[in-house]
């Protein structure tokens, strides 16, 4: 029951985020004047609708997406009257671009004119189709404010859970649970005479108050002695240790090892100690949010520019490669996974499982976010463009003294789209096939 009940959330978070999305185009375009046939959540044969003024409301029976319709997306062709169609005969794809033109006008009434997408200010189509996309950041910077000054964020403290005994040259990931033999050696920490719940204040004369400061401070030692002060009972006592400089594995700014593109671990030689940090769950003060959201941000788009050389090993994940956990994942991924979180006992209260949840969709509004920003058509990116081609040859037509230049016909661009939509559409079902026979699992 609790894996449904985590399904059905992922459905219902993706399907609101999706309406929102397109309510971040309908609103702009409304109050543009722009005239609004439709407003549809999903594809596919229509569920329910219903028409409020102008336009129809309604819900399709494949919940994969939605569309606001907007007339007037496209220009009239050269030396054709507005508000008419004319055929081609130039071939399948002229035939392919004369019919988006005719289903961009088939709805133009008399008094239409001023009230198409082409015949807008430049400003007001960036505005529309960046709506869209905005209303996803802005659920996303909504979502990830509450968790991370309400619940907190996962972070690690400058007390010691644990101290390694040894150290096994043989690993480049180091643990403090290790089987020490007598040839290995004593772990620096160890030997500095550090102890778990030993709480360090000091690094070579510095005040530390987070483990990022204690952890870059050590890796940065090159075998050199370094003075440590811990409270140990109430008291300070001071210490010194020398870090012994080894093959580290990187970290990301969340804290997650970085890989090779083969899938082996990065490394680097930095200095190692041999403690760990006491994990805790700590709310941010307002003022750390929008760094802590930018940096999501980032991560996030940097697994968007990923997402192709990501593929190949979906690719072979669906042939029985091994899956990588990491690797991007359809809404069938998603909504397994958001099944696993609810049904696993091992991560915490109802409440936590929840707070997880949300994180994730807060992600997913991310990742729409900068996906729809890529300047491709039929992306909302790709619009944008066009608006903003169009106002660069209007500036410079005004620069010079020229008459102004038309709207930019991005149906000539058609061909692309066709083309960027066939990729996405293969790629959504090789990721939604992978999902099925070798999904991403929780459990890794």
């Amino acid at each position: 029951m609790l894996y449904v009940l985590g399904v059905l959330f992922a459905a219902l978070g993706i399907a609101v985020s999706i309406a929102l999305h397109e309510v971040g185009h309908l609103v702009p375009a409304k109050r543009s004047g722009l005239r609004v046939p439709q407003y549809m959540v999903g594809f596919g044969p229509t569920v329910v609708s219903w028409r409020r003024g102008e336009t129809e409301y309604g819900i399709k029976a494949i919940p994969l997406g939605g569309y606001v319709k907007m007339i007037g997306m496209f220009p009239p062709k050269a030396g054709q009257r507005e508000g008419t169609v004319r055929a081609s005969s130039t071939g399948r794809i002229g035939q392919l671009i004369d019919e988006a033109r005719e289903m961009s006008l088939e709805e133009m009434q008399p008094g239409d004119e001023k009230r198409v997408f082409y015949a807008l200010p430049v400003w007001r189509k960036v505005m529309i189709m960046l709506g869209g996309p905005v209303m996803n950041l802005l659920i996303a910077i909504g979502l990830l404010t509450g968790i991370y000054t309400a619940h907190g964020v996962y972070t690690e403290t400058p007390t010691l859970s644990s101290v390694s005994e040894c150290v096994d040259f043989t690993r480049s990931a180091q643990s403090a649970a290790q089987e020490c033999t007598p040839s290995m050696r004593r772990a620096p920490a160890n030997v500095a005479g550090l102890r778990p719940q030993d709480r360090i204040v000091e690094v070579d004369g510095t005040a530390v108050s987070t483990w990022e400061d204690v952890r870059s401070r050590i890796r940065a030692n090159r075998g050199e002695p370094m003075t440590l002060v811990v409270e140990r009972d109430g008291r300070r006592v001071t210490k010194t240790a020398r870090p012994i400089v080894m093959d580290l594995p990187v970290y990301d700014r969340n804290g997650m090892p970085e890989r090779e593109d083969d899938g082996t671990l990065r490394t680097e030689k930095a200095g190692f100690l041999g403690a760990s940090a006491t994990p805790a769950i700590q709310p941010l003060p307002l003022t750390r949010v929008p760094g802590r959201i930018g940096s999501d941000l980032l991560t996030v788009a940097s697994a968007v520019t990923k997402i192709p050389q990501k593929m190949v090993g979906v690719a072979k994940a669906a042939t029985g490669a091994e899956r990588e956990q990491d690797s991007p994942m359809s809404v069938v991924g998603v909504g397994r996974i958001s099944g696993e979180v609810a049904a696993a006992k091992e991560l915490g209260t109802a409440q936590d499982k929840v707070i997880l949840l949300l994180s994730m969709l807060a992600q997913l509004n991310l990742m729409l976010f900068v996906f729809n920003l890529i300047p491709l058509l039929p992306l909302d990116g790709g619009h944008v463009a066009g608006a903003l081609w169009e106002g660069t040859k209007k500036g410079w037509a005004r620069l010079r003294g020229l008459p102004q230049p038309g709207p930019v016909d991005v149906a000539k661009a058609l061909p692309l789209a066709y083309a960027v939509a066939s990729v996405f559409l293969v790629m959504t079902a090789v990721l939604m096939y992978a999902d099925i026979v070798n999904p991403v699992r929780l459990s890794g």
